[in-house]
């Protein structure tokens, strides 16, 4: 299958191949399916959007009172200025939340907070859009967000990460923004771990990308390759700008954007995120869930980058053989579980750990098939893969840690991380084989 190159983003603007997207004349090169339109009312990304900022919320529909949700570094980027312009057209109350989590404590009031406005702009990235978006989901409201750094790619996502009362991070069904803008100057701007954070966001792809392979061709898991098809050809001109992210260079974080953007857009066409979040997220979300006083403060997309480079050495290591690997029947110690997670969350993760488990009989069926694809789907994940040493050097290159340490994470806790993040989720990966075949505990040793 050969995909064809983006147009290069100066000759047609940032967003030439979105705005396709956007309004439904995207044709698949894959069947010839001519998409239906994602459910954006407006995409912006452009050098410079000053002196936009109330023309383009009042395109959505957006009428004042206006409510500006932002935190006290969104809002000295670029929040103070979106309030000042709308103060133009009428009332605006600048919702300024202090040091927010996208926890449902945080969630509830926002959503007071917003009770009495009909829509909401945010201004700022990933707890202020996942909190906002979410909030407003609750009230059935819309919401348009500023980005002020690339360091996630959740802007555009129907979904929202959000923390639960019990402690559990998930991904929970929320609403896409009604207008996404981007002031690239702004978020060039920004300091440089954020957009590194969001560059490791992006570079999780190839992974992620064969833990889902894999599951589709052993387990009949379902598996989109549009996404793939839409943020490939943009993520190799990323690649080839890593330095750029590390220099707040505006090309490259123009890139970044493209890729943020495109790898949610895909969620439209999917209406799940498995193509941009695997194995590799689950370690993420472990960290987040269960690090408690050991969590550095480190941001998702760095996780996510340093994890990505677990799951990658995960990934060669079955598959430098060629043997097929040979799985047991699954091992569940719910007293460790409860021990790590909590009583609540260990419950919760339980149920979710029962779907993907397999008995002696399942796990015979199972390893029978498994002999039987190994040598085409050895070859076609190989194909898929990204060297270890790319990815790190790439990561490295843009100012983002590559290793737990320079995380500012307990090591230990995070090989505990590496060795029961599937225990959370029901998406079957790489790590779930190495658990199965008894060699994930010695891959995990060797992380730092």
């Amino acid at each position: 299958m050969t995909i064809m190159p983006n147009l290069i983003p100066g000759e047609k603007g940032w967003t030439h191949l979105i705005d396709d997207i956007c309004d439904g004349r995207w044709i698949s090169p894959l069947n010839g399916k001519q998409y239906p339109a994602a459910p954006y009312d407006k995409i912006v990304m452009e050098p410079s959007l000053k002196g936009k900022e109330a023309e383009l919320v009042t395109s959505l529909g957006f009428e004042p009172p206006f409510a500006v949700v932002c935190d006290a570094s969104t809002h000295k980027a670029m929040g103070e200025r979106v309030a000042r312009a709308l103060a133009e057209i009428g009332p605006v109350t600048e919702i300024i939340l202090d040091n927010p989590h996208a926890d449902m404590a945080g969630v509830r009031d926002l959503t007071e907070k917003l009770k009495d406005f009909k829509s909401a702009v945010a201004v700022g990235s990933g707890t202020i859009n996942d909190l906002t978006k979410y909030a407003t989901f609750q009230n059935n409201r819309s919401y348009t967000v500023f980005a002020t750094a690339g360091s996630m790619n959740g802007y555009t996502s129907s979904t929202a990460s959000i923390t639960l009362d019990s402690g559990l991070k998930v991904s929970l069904p929320a609403q896409v923004p009604a207008g996404f803008f981007v002031d690239l100057e702004v978020c060039a701007a920004a300091p440089a771990y954020l957009n590194a954070a969001g560059f490791g966001d992006c570079l999780c792809r190839p992974v992620a990308q064969i833990d889902w392979w894999m599951s589709h061709r052993l387990l009949d898991t379902v598996y989109y390759h549009d996404p793939y098809v839409i943020e490939i050809p943009d993520e190799i001109e990323l690649m080839q700008r890593a330095k750029g992210i590390a220099e707040g260079d505006l090309e490259a974080v123009g890139y970044l954007f493209r890729v943020l953007t495109l790898c949610g857009l895909g969620i439209s066409f999917t209406k799940i995120s498995n193509h941009g979040s695997m194995g590799e997220h689950q370690i993420s979300h472990y960290i987040d869930c269960f690090a408690g006083d050991r969590h550095p403060g480190s941001l998702h997309g760095q996780q996510v980058g340093v994890a990505t480079l677990t799951m990658a050495r995960i990934q060669s290591a079955l598959l430098s053989s060629n043997s097929a690997p040979e799985m047991a029947p699954t091992k569940i110690d719910f007293d460790s579980m409860v021990a790590r997670m909590g009583k609540d969350v260990a419950t919760q993760c339980l149920d979710e750990l029962n779907k993907k488990a397999f008995d002696a009989q399942a796990v015979d069926a199972v390893n029978t098939k498994l002999e039987q694809l190994w040598p085409e789907l050895r070859q076609q994940c190989l194909d898929i893969a990204v060297p270890v040493e790319t990815l790190q050097n790439l990561l490295a290159t843009s100012s983002a840690p590559t290793t737990a340490k320079e995380l500012g994470l307990d090591v230990d806790f995070y090989r505990e991380a590496v060795c029961h993040a599937h225990e959370m989720r029901n998406r079957f990966s790489f790590t779930d084989i190495a658990d199965h075949t008894g060699q994930l505990q010695t891959i995990a040793a060797r992380e730092t």
